[in-house]
This record gives structure tokens, sequence and C-alpha cells, in this order.
């Protein structure tokens, strides 16, 4: 048998590696278009991270008590480290985060829909954290095992601190439901305006979704977008049941002849329109986050001078 050289032997490499359910490494030779997926996945992924802290960090101030402020600001701070890691991981990749915040910045890539919402009272808060974070976790688990090592890694911590969020988030809904009747008809609320676009987050149907599909297939993702809805769908039914509150959706029931989850109809021309910059906060996010980067240029040239002194005085020691 002839000797394999070049893209063949790489590629043969490869397909070894994703047979044996291992990790490709930022040095292993990848085709393309797995670059190319991984790009716009965890770059998708890390300008979520950064954009989903404006509707939370808008509370901040006016959270109930102290407590809550500490704990509000604890998780915005742990939202930009989750950039940061991502960010860091797709820049293996040989993409640079300054390329990444233009395509951004530009409208050229994209972040998840559900940050396109507005979150008008402080229940908002326990929605956001209960079923945003918690429909996260449920996505995010299984990339703990995804085929590449440093994103694989990165998420082991982002799950950790994102399972701290989904309980905060269920601790407050918890607090609320136990309260006045406002208190309560404010969480049910929150509830109802969150639960469609939180099951949205996973992504259009398996019938419509041909990158889920092969990302599967090179084991970055390990459940197609339906499977972990079902699973996302059962967790919050049992769970609502000890915050006391109802899911707006009549149809939710366990098929007992498949044993999965199933829910009602979803608004997909919503999603779509949302994708598109149409939806309810599109322009005020990117306005924002486009104003928070033009007010930090002085800390990022501040940091790249320092550097290169720091360069400098290191190479005149050396001589």
């Amino acid at each position: 048998m002839p000797e394999l050289q070049g893209d063949d032997a790489g590629q043969a490499h490869f397909d070894a590696v994703i047979a044996r359910d291992s990790r490709i490494e930022p040095t292993d030779w990848m085709p393309a278009d797995y670059r190319h997926a991984l790009i716009r996945q965890m770059s998708q992924h890390a300008h979520s991270e950064i954009i989903g802290m404006q509707p939370e960090a808008n509370w901040i101030t006016r959270a109930p008590s102290l407590k809550r402020k500490a704990i509000l600001m604890a998780k915005v701070q742990d939202e930009a480290g989750h950039g940061l890691y991502l960010y860091s991981a797709t820049e293996t990749l040989g993409i640079t985060r300054d390329e990444m915040t233009a395509q951004l910045l530009a409208g050229k890539a994209r972040y998840s829909s559900i940050f396109n919402y507005p979150a008008v009272t402080w229940a908002d808060m326990g929605a956001i954290g209960w079923m945003v974070d918690g429909a996260a976790i449920t996505n995010q688990v299984p990339l703990c095992r995804a085929s590449y090592g440093p994103y694989a890694r990165a998420m082991v911590r982002i799950c950790k601190e994102e399972s701290f969020h989904q309980r905060q988030g269920f601790e407050i809904l918890l607090e609320l439901s136990h309260g006045t009747p406002g208190q309560k008809a404010m969480a049910q609320d929150a509830v109802n305006r969150w639960y469609g676009p939180s099951l949205m987050m996973f992504g259009p149907p398996d019938t419509d979704s041909p990158n889920s599909q092969q990302s599967m297939a090179w084991n970055i993702k390990r459940f197609s977008n339906d499977e972990l809805r079902s699973r996302f769908v059962g967790m919050l039914a049992e769970q609502a049941k000890v915050l006391g509150l109802e899911l707006p959706d009549p149809a939710v029931r366990l098929n007992p002849d498949t044993g999965k989850w199933e829910h009602g109809p979803l608004d997909w021309d919503e999603f779509k329109n949302v994708l598109a910059g149409r939806g309810p906060c599109n322009a005020q996010r990117m306005e924002r986050r486009r104003a928070a980067h033009d007010g930090g240029a002085w800390v990022r040239e501040a940091a790249a001078a320092y550097a290169a002194k720091q360069a400098a005085r290191a190479a005149q020691e050396v001589a």
C-alpha cells in the first residue's frame, strides 16, 4: 500500500481521530471545512457571552438587595470570562480576536438570538438564569466532549459556572413565586415571555439544520437540536412543579412510546426575524457593543504600549 503524503495523510489521521472519538489539537491537520465550522460556532458562542452581559448588567444597580447585586455582578463577570476563554480558544484556529470583533461589529457574525429580547422586570433575571442558562447547560455539557481540544477544555469550566447561574435564576423565581400574589404574577409573566425564545436557543428543527448534522458527524456536537430541546423541556416541566409556576405550553408531555418530552409549535418566523436583525433589541445591543468597543480603545492602546515597552526592556537585558 503506497504511503500517504500531505493532505491525504492529514485527512487519514483526522478521520482516525474522529473515528476513535479522540481530540483534534491546534497543531494537527484538519479539513478547511472543519476549521471554518469551529470558527463559526466558537466565535458565535464567544460573542453571545459578551452580548449576553447587557440585559443583566442593566439590573445590577436595580437588584432588590445588596446580596442580589453582588450575585448578579458576579454572574456578569463570569460571562465576561467565558467570552475570554472562548475567544482565546478560537484564536488557536488561526483567527485573531480583532478579526472576530470586527466581524461582530460589522454585523457579519451572529450571536444567540435570545439576547435580543428585553429584560423588563426583576423576575426576568430569574427567568434568564433558570431558562436561558438552563438551555445553555443542556447544550454545552455535551460540548465538554467536543472533538476540538481547546473548545472542549474551555467548556468544562464554563459549564461549572453556568450551573451556578442556573441555580441563581431558579432561586430568584422560587422566592418570587412564594411571595406576594403580585410577585408570583411577575414571575409567571417572565416565564411566559422567555419560554419560547429559550426553546429556540437550540437552533432550528433538525430538518432545517444542515450545519448541525455535519457538526455531529465531526463529533463537535453530540446531539441534534431537537434532541437537546426535548431534554430541556423535560427539565423545565419537572422544575416548574417545584417553583409552583406553569409553562405556557399545554402541549408539553412525556411521550410514553418514545420516552421523549414533546412541546407545542414554536414561532420560527420570529426566530428568523431576530437572527436577521429585526428583533426587539438587536439595534440596541449592537449600538451599545460598538460604543463599549470604541470607549475601550484607550485601554487596548495602553496595554499594547506597555507590552511593547516590556518587550524592549527584555531585549535590552538579553543584549
